[in-house]
């Protein structure tokens, strides 16, 4: 069995996540209109780097964003939102080590604090800049340390701190989630780069998680709203570690246009380019569940039939089912534990004519047992990556959830978090 590290050593690693043939995964450092920059500001107490800004110096700038549909948000979502330009962000001040969510109108203020201290510390106006925050829930954000450490950030940026910043923004994660691509649009080369966190309290819509996506290529504020929308609810949308809604998800597209390369609407270069967001964000969505605190295995489950809110339905109910999970983790394909997290999503809907296979080998077909080679399904359930598919009576929808199993280190890490 494979550690995280290794399973991470190549980006593209994924059957479930295909690289496109005129994409080049490369490590040179944002595109060109970027810089990144970090410091310790005394956020987590322990004297780590905790705290990252990146800045887009283009003169003109495209951006978009979404952030998490919690009933519970976190001021610096609040601030985000509300108190920025949506397509005109040009600036990220984050922090890890502290969410800054439920502290009331003492947190907004701080939020708006990292704003404008990050404004001054780059010569932007404050509706440039976006906040986002990562860590324990409850807490003050400590402002002593703020100012100077964002300050200390922008004194050291510099094209190639996307490292930096991707660390700086790590809690509980077991390693980094970043990539930096080149994309041959019909148009010309641009670059594509991004930078995520999340291990932990992840379930769409969508997973507790930031992630920030830099290219050189220019795009339309419709275009880049258009893209971002549709990647997120295939990557970020797609995943869950175990069935938490955070408080502070962010995810930001931000377009320097500096490669000269304008990508218009309806055009091959927006297909092109809307194929490498896509790979590159599932990918990272991926790569957060594989880290999901102590996660051996992911699963993916894909349901096919019903309607569409039934295949949605039964797909979370398999993704969140502790005993699924359970059995993932110990190689145990007790195909049992699927067949009753489906009908308790379908309450009433017996009897269900059900089809369960668990890599490719059918184990059940219209609700009942079939023969099959219990050896082979047994070895097939050892893999780092396991896929369940279930029938529905029905046609015409389908859809997929990619989810962690559940480990006795998840226990430990989520019962000491704050101790």
């Amino acid at each position: 069995m494979s550690d995280v590290s290794d399973m991470t050593a190549g980006f593209f690693d994924s059957r479930w996540v295909q690289c496109p043939e005129y994409v080049t995964v490369d490590d040179r450092g944002l595109p060109s209109g970027f810089r990144a920059g970090t410091a310790a500001a005394g956020i987590r107490g322990d004297g780590a780097v905790d705290l990252g800004l990146l800045v887009c110096d283009a003169d003109e700038v495209v951006s978009a964003a979404r952030y998490t549909s919690s009933g519970v948000l976190a001021a610096p979502v609040i601030v985000s939102r509300d108190e920025t330009i949506p397509n005109g962000l040009r600036v990220v001040v984050a922090n890890s080590g502290n969410a800054n969510a439920a502290t009331g109108a003492e947190g907004l203020e701080a939020a708006r604090a990292m704003q404008r201290a990050a404004a001054q510390a780059v010569r932007v106006e404050p509706a440039a800049v976006a906040v986002a925050s990562t860590g324990v829930i409850g807490v003050p954000l400590p402002l002593a340390g703020l100012e100077e450490g964002i300050g200390a950030a922008a004194g050291v940026l510099r094209a190639s701190g996307d490292e930096a910043f991707s660390a700086a923004i790590m809690t509980t994660d077991a390693f980094e989630k970043r990539a930096a691509l080149q994309v041959e649009l019909p148009s010309g080369s641009v670059r594509l780069c991004a930078q995520a966190k999340g291990a932990g309290m992840i379930e769409p819509a969508f997973a507790t998680m930031l992630c920030f996506v830099q290219t050189d290529a220019a795009l339309e504020p419709d275009t880049a709203e258009l893209l971002l929308s549709v990647c997120v609810k295939r990557s970020f949308d797609r995943i869950s570690v175990d069935g938490q809604l955070s408080t502070n998800d962010t995810v930001i597209l931000i377009c320097s246009g500096r490669s000269g390369v304008r990508i218009l609407p309806e055009s091959d270069d927006e297909l092109r380019f809307g194929e490498a967001l896509d790979a590159l964000l599932r990918m990272l969505a991926l790569l957060i569940v594989r880290d999901g605190e102590g996660a051996r295995r992911v699963g993916r489950v894909v349901v096919r039939g019903g309607g569409a809110e039934v295949v949605e339905r039964c797909a979370r109910a398999v993704a969140n089912s502790p005993l699924v999970k359970t059995a993932l983790h110990g190689a145990d394909p007790n195909w049992g534990r699927i067949a009753q997290a489906v009908g308790a999503a379908l309450p009433g809907a017996a009897p269900l004519a059900l089809d369960i296979a668990i890599e490719g080998i059918a184990v059940c077909a219209g609700g009942v047992a079939v023969p099959h080679d219990e050896a082979a399904l047994r070895a097939a359930a050892t893999g780092v990556e396991i896929e369940y598919e279930v029938g529905l009576p029905g046609a015409g929808f389908e859809t997929e959830v990619f989810f962690s199993d559940l480990s006795h280190q998840y226990v430990t890490i989520n019962a000491e978090y704050t101790t």
